[in-house]
């Protein structure tokens, strides 16, 4: 595996980001955070460490300033703004198309809690680059108008416990017109801390991203 470390400047902003790769990837995978959440997540880590296992690459980053972070943890001001944070995860795609190690290879998004509505809208706005998307206990329900925009396959992973998020993202997949599966992993709550619980989920984003590296071959 590669570690590098990447700038990725948006809307007049620093950000810094984790990139790990295989030698070489076959696809590359961009995470979008939940709210008061890093790209130190550990939860969002281990999902990582599956995906790289695969021979896909990880780019974990910030979506926010550390200035917007200490904003944000008194104001949960920042957290909220889906548009924000789907301009970075935008910019996020746009830098992994310039870099060496994952130019031209076909991108994954992968949103937890508010950063799975970062993901659709970020999607919705680079239908020819992202090619599947995936939600971990996320908020669809918060990129509204983006929904029906997106063209990439979504995964809506929640936990079956987590009753309330599960019935808006059933409700979300009904406005996605891209193929769009829920998928709940039993005696899971939001984030997923019961034993095993997070690796079924990790699992099944592993799968779904993996489909995105297989060529399509024609009729």
């Amino acid at each position: 595996m590669v570690f590098d470390t990447v700038r990725i400047d948006a809307d007049g902003a620093g950000l810094t980001g984790d990139l790990v790769h295989p030698d070489p990837a076959v696809g590359v995978v961009a995470f979008a955070h939940g709210s008061g959440s890093s790209r130190h997540s550990p939860r969002n880590q281990a999902v990582a460490g599956v995906l790289q296992k695969a021979g896909l690459a990880t780019l974990l980053f910030d979506l926010l300033t550390e200035e917007e972070e200490r904003v944000d943890a008194v104001t949960a001001e920042h957290r909220f703004d889906i548009p924000l944070l789907g301009r970075r995860l935008v910019a996020a795609v746009d830098r992994l198309a310039g870099i060496p190690a994952t130019s031209g290879l076909p991108v994954g998004l992968f949103g937890a809690s508010t950063g799975a509505a970062a993901a659709l809208t970020a999607a919705a706005e680079r239908p020819e680059q992202v090619r599947a998307v995936v939600s971990r206990g996320g908020r669809p329900d918060l990129a509204a108008g983006a929904l029906a925009r997106v063209r990439a396959p979504v995964l809506l992973i929640v936990g079956g416990e987590d009753h309330d998020v599960l019935r808006l993202n059933r409700e979300a997949a009904e406005e996605i017109e891209a193929p769009c599966s829920v998928h709940v992993v039993p005696g899971a709550t939001h984030l997923f801390e019961e034993p095993g619980t997070l690796e079924q989920a990790a699992a099944a984003a592993r799968d779904w991203f993996v489909r995105m590296t297989i060529p399509e071959t024609a009729p």
